[in-house]
């Protein structure tokens, strides 16, 4: 992929590159060099489940992997022990060892219903902070300040707020920015609240001697309710392991302003194409594309089926008129049905209305005027939005 497209796809999404003309100028390195660049973005697993609030950050790592370029999806099993303070007005209690732990494989097999396992490095970052000494912690904290800390929004509303700040939560940013150190990153990604940290990492790397990455980051995602962040806590969220009846039930309800931030964000769809379609229809392909993604093609079809045919369900009347009709030669046309039942004044109006795509069957479109109903049933018959019939037909 030439280095244009690749800027076009890997930029669409993002709420900055920093520093400005420092991707492409990435890009054009590795390409001279004939080389795949490191893209770094760090997991801290202080939960089981992932959430599609969690993969912005991963559909863009996949978007970096068919441009060919290697993923370092890193789990922070030490740094979720220390607790990321970012957006917390309280110091946050940490992780236990085995909690991590447990957590950090469920991470692993969700992950790679995303990525391709052959351009993923998984890799834990106790593997060198482990092997840290008081010492060499000490030579990475002489590297920056307190004042520079306390620049970061969250610390600054809390000290001037008079609310305590621990020492270890100023450590964080400085691990987190020396995983760069250890990786080589060329590229780190994450949320717009992760900026102060992903930008010590270009310090660290500075500091060491090393090429200092990019830094690319993602907004938030809004959860269901298109207010708040996603989250499990608001119980707005769609998770990647949830049954693809529940996925798509969940995305279905989204606003259609929503809709298209998700499109952007969670797809490499073309926008265009999308908000030319019906908004209805829009949200029901991207809902399928989203269980496809984690549950596997077709299965994206078959919880559409699943919706459309509750969803006409519920819209049924309770006194729905019954008939029985005789099939002729061995089934009954559908418009001889229409006409015979009284629905449509005439076999010309029947087919306008197929036609129209205003006929279902048992909760599905047909368009197909030349469509036979096999004898049995009985047949859920909705013509337009408010004719229905339940029709048995007669072998």
């Amino acid at each position: 992929m030439k280095v244009e497209q690749q800027l076009e796809l890997l930029s669409r999404g993002t709420l900055e590159i920093l520093p400005k003309g420092s991707l492409e100028a990435k890009l054009r390195e590795a390409a001279k060099e004939g080389r795949p660049l490191r893209i770094k973005a760090g997991f801290d697993p202080t939960a089981p489940d992932l959430h599609l609030g969690h993969t912005v950050l991963l559909e863009k790592l996949r978007q970096f992997q068919v441009c060919c370029h290697q993923v370092v999806f890193l789990i922070g099993d030490f740094t979720g022990m220390i607790g990321d303070p970012t957006g917390k007005n309280e110091t946050r209690p940490p992780l236990t060892h085995e909690e991590v732990l447990i957590n950090a494989e469920t991470y692993k097999e969700q992950v790679f219903r995303m990525l391709d396992p052959m351009q993923t490095e998984v890799r834990f970052n106790s593997e060198w902070l482990n092997n840290l000494q008081a010492a060499d912690l000490i030579r990475i904290a002489a590297k920056a300040t307190v004042a520079r800390m306390l620049e970061r929004d969250d610390f600054e509303k809390r000290y001037k707020g008079g609310q305590s700040i621990a020492i270890h939560e100023f450590l964080y940013p400085l691990i987190q920015g020396y995983d760069s150190v250890a990786l080589d990153a060329d590229v780190e990604l994450g949320g717009n609240d992760q900026k102060f940290n992903l930008l010590m990492g270009r310090q660290l790397q500075e500091a060491y001697g090393k090429v200092p990455q990019v830094i690319l980051t993602m907004p938030l995602l809004e959860g269901l309710d298109g207010v708040n962040k996603m989250s499990k806590s608001l119980n707005n969220y769609v998770g990647v392991a949830e049954p693809a009846k529940e996925q798509f039930g969940k995305l279905m309800s989204v606003s259609d302003d929503l809709m298209f931030k998700y499109y952007e964000l969670l797809t490499d769809v073309n926008l265009d194409d999308m908000k030319e379609m019906h908004p209805m229809e829009a949200k029901k392909q991207l809902a399928a594309m989203i269980v496809d993604r984690f549950h596997g093609e077709g299965a994206g079809q078959a919880a559409r089926e699943g919706f459309e045919a509750q969803f006409a369900k519920k819209e049924v009347p309770d006194d729905v008129p019954e008939m029985t009709l005789a099939a002729e030669g061995g089934s009954l046309w559908i418009v001889r049905a229409l006409t015979g039942s009284g629905l449509t004044a005439s076999n010309g109006e029947a087919m306008r209305m197929i036609k129209q795509n205003a006929l279902s069957i048992d909760g599905k479109k047909v368009a197909d005027r030349d469509y036979r109903l096999q004898p049995g049933g009985p047949y859920l018959i909705k013509l337009g939005k408010r004719k229905f019939l339940s029709l048995s037909v007669e072998g």
